[in-house]
């Protein structure tokens, strides 16, 4: 698995965390759309796949109705998560994460890289509250997605507000739309023209022209919805799922109501982020995969949440 779109933890020096927080209490979020039961195609073997990430078979999928959240878990509704429980991400206790290097100023301090991906740095004191680093704040990007929350952190939140997160097939029937293209809206990345997500756009990772308006993230509604209404489903920010990943589970999944191998070592990331980019990273489109290690955390990995089912 390369580390294009989002390391792991493993790829640098693994620390022990300081403290393993529990929560649990109601506090449902935002607004909900509904997603009717049907059957969809779920995955890719066109020539934009990605073999190796195991996005085929395209096979048959019965789910069956369920309640996804319009737009990701923002940076508000996270800080109300913390506020009312205390509760300290894995970025907090390992006492870094990792940023985007296109996001930090000319003077910041040498640190850390990734083996293969320069542009990923290890920056320490960076977390939700301070995306790029200790001299940065979340001031003003109250209606962005929260960002540097691991896969963990994402279901302690999830065991407090009473939801939970979608699993993979739910997410890509979600975020279809009702579709069976590339993105919500067609196979045009742009069609005349028009920038419908937030992506890296430029000589990636040199030159970010900042075409669709947006550097790092956007707000989580800032692209028209898709035809379930949910906002940014494809870039802005990558999407914990449920599921444990693995790249055959598609040739073995059941038809109905798929929940993903019973065991793995890396949790599923759905809709790519503002750093894709065509030269390097198409997993920008809806049914595109990839993973990470449950305690992994970055400045461009957010989640979404699921209605818990009623009783």
């Amino acid at each position: 698995m390369d580390t294009c779109c989002a390391p792991g933890r493993g790829h640098t020096e693994r620390q022990t965390p300081v403290q393993d927080s529990q929560v649990h209490a109601p506090n449902t979020p935002g607004a909900f759309v509904s997603v009717p039961a049907g059957q969809f195609r779920m995955g890719d073997e066109s020539a934009m796949a990605y073999p190796g990430d195991g996005e085929g078979p395209v096979h048959e999928v019965q789910l069956d109705s369920f309640e996804i959240a319009a737009h990701t878990v923002t940076t508000r509704e996270f800080a109300t998560f913390v506020e009312a429980t205390g509760y300290i991400t894995d970025a907090e206790k390992y006492g870094w994460s990792f940023v985007f290097a296109g996001l930090l100023s000319d003077h910041f301090p040498d640190t850390r890289g990734v083996v293969g991906a320069p542009w990923w740095r290890q920056v320490p004191g960076a977390d939700w509250r301070a995306p790029e680093g200790p001299t940065s704040h979340v001031d003003g990007r109250e209606h962005h997605p929260a960002v540097h929350v691991s896969w963990q952190d994402a279901h302690a939140y999830c065991s407090w507000a009473g939801v939970r997160l979608p699993t993979e097939a739910e997410w890509e029937c979600a975020a279809r739309g009702g579709s069976s293209t590339q993105f919500p809206w067609g196979d045009d990345l742009e069609p005349d023209g028009e920038h419908r997500m937030n992506v890296f756009q430029g000589r990636f990772p040199q030159e970010n022209s900042c075409a669709d308006g947006y550097a790092g993230t956007a707000p989580v509604d800032a692209y028209a919805p898709n035809g379930f209404g949910l906002y940014c489903v494809t870039g802005n920010v990558w999407e914990w799922c449920e599921d444990w990943f693995d790249v055959s589970f598609y040739a073995r999944s059941v038809g109905r109501n798929p929940r993903g191998p019973e065991h793995g070592d890396r949790r599923v990331l759905r809709g790519g982020s503002y750093l894709c980019h065509l030269s390097y990273c198409r997993r920008y489109r809806v049914s595109a995969r990839y993973s990470s290690e449950p305690d992994s955390s970055t400045g461009n990995i957010g989640f979404r949440v699921v209605a818990a089912a009623r009783a």
